[in-house]
């Protein structure tokens, strides 16, 4: 990673100052949704969605050349505690997995024309165990933003965003009843498929972290380096990135998630070119989308990660636009468009 990254008062800096939405562009693709050969509204979600790419891209059509499937992969020092099904040695085989094109992600991206990258966020030095110390600090947690932040630097037009790391649905669910209170319970969930004494592990760490670094906590940034993990701050870098560079994003599930809330909790216009790929079958992950905004696409009881929702997706992204570029209009078909 870069030694050096943006101060967390660099980064305040950059959320105040993130374009906009084109509405011009919106508007272009919602007139010609309404003369193509169908009923008004009849594709649903899909006109919505055709029209937030358009928005966010700033162009009219807008284009899906080079979708991208971005994971992060990071080690979290919380998962000694026993919070994961799997020891985090599973963290080095699922890399080679992915490398192998053996892992679901690949068989996604393969089927669906999709472009992917894995970033290897230092998986054999795990963060501090949030439960004794910040799990980063500042200038760590800083200079991973802002590796993140170089995700898109070879050109994509769609980002979807996923993550990989034994422990890291704990970080996310830590992240989660930090931002938003509660009891803990609430935010924790089975992630990779914990027993009851697993689960009630995962929710004496978080509970430990919370109240260790509770004087602390009123500050996202601050949320993310004591109770994150490298992935979830890379994950917030490259959706800044992607704003800054008009590039729609698709998010993964929880833990991904975890990434945009704590941006949206710094300033909540800094996730709308944001689209939630799916609601997960973890923990409070429908919760959070909902305080966020973020409607899914999909609900198909997921929980991999690997950004295997997000890709999903995205088919069903491109699959909008497929329509809304071939599709015919009633004055091109030769057909009245009312009785």
């Amino acid at each position: 990673m870069p030694p050096t990254g943006l101060p967390f008062d660099d980064i305040r800096a950059l959320l105040r100052a993130l374009p906009g939405p084109d509405e011009t562009s919106r508007a272009q693709v919602l007139a010609r949704e309404a003369e193509l050969i169908k009923p008004a509204g009849a594709l649903g979600r899909l006109e919505e969605i055709v029209a937030h790419l358009a928005a966010w891209q700033h162009r009219a059509p807008p284009r899906i050349n080079r979708p991208l499937v971005a994971i992060f992969a990071g080690a979290h020092g919380v998962a000694k505690k026993g919070v994961s099904a799997y020891p985090s040695e599973v963290n080095k085989a699922m890399l080679a997995s992915f490398s192998n094109g053996q892992a679901a992600i690949n068989q996604i991206c393969k089927a669906h024309d999709l472009g992917l990258k894995v970033f290897d966020l230092a998986i054999e030095l795990p963060t501090v165990d949030f439960t004794e110390g910040p799990a980063l600090e500042e200038a760590a947690c800083a200079a991973t933003i802002a590796f993140g932040m170089e995700a898109i630097a070879n050109g994509t037009d769609l980002l979807c965003l996923g993550e990989m790391g034994i422990g890291n649905t704990t970080a996310a669910a830590a992240i989660h009843a930090a931002l938003y209170g509660g009891p803990v319970v609430q935010w924790v969930g089975r992630g990779t498929g914990v027993d009851d004494a697993g689960h009630a592990r995962k929710v004496a760490a978080v509970e430990a972290g919370l109240a260790l670094h509770r004087g602390a906590l009123k500050d996202p940034l601050e949320v993310l380096r004591r109770l994150g993990g490298r992935e979830i701050a890379a994950i917030a870098g490259a959706i800044l990135a992607a704003r800054i560079e008009r590039v729609p994003v698709i998010l993964d599930g929880y833990v991904a998630t975890s990434a945009a809330a704590v941006l949206h909790a710094l300033e909540p216009s800094s996730i709308a070119h944001c689209l939630a790929g799916h609601v997960a079958a973890e923990g409070a992950h429908a919760e959070v989308l909902k305080r966020l905004g973020l409607a899914p696409i999909l609900d198909l009881g997921l929980r991999l990660g690997e950004g295997s929702g997000a890709a999903l997706a995205c088919a069903i992204v491109k699959t909008a636009l497929a329509c809304h570029a071939g599709m015919a209009t009633f004055a091109e078909a030769g057909v009245p468009e009312k009785v």
